[in-house]
């Protein structure tokens, strides 16, 4: 599975952070950051919190 973020959309609130620390990180110019575009099958559930969390639904799983 792929991370895809819309970067138009995105609004770095940092909401995906707090479902999936593993995988999302805003930085001090308060941009959102992508720590594994390929996350393991294993982080699949953090991912789908990141994903329902994101109140502009910029983030999606490829598969």
């Amino acid at each position: 599975m792929k991370i895809s973020v819309n970067f138009e959309l995105c609004e770095s609130n940092a909401l995906c952070c707090f479902a999936a620390p593993e995988l999302f990180e805003v930085r001090e110019d308060e941009l959102l950051y992508v720590l594994n575009d390929n996350p393991p099958e294993s982080q699949r559930a953090n991912l789908e919190d990141a994903v329902n969390a994101c109140p502009k639904r910029a983030i999606s799983i490829d598969e």
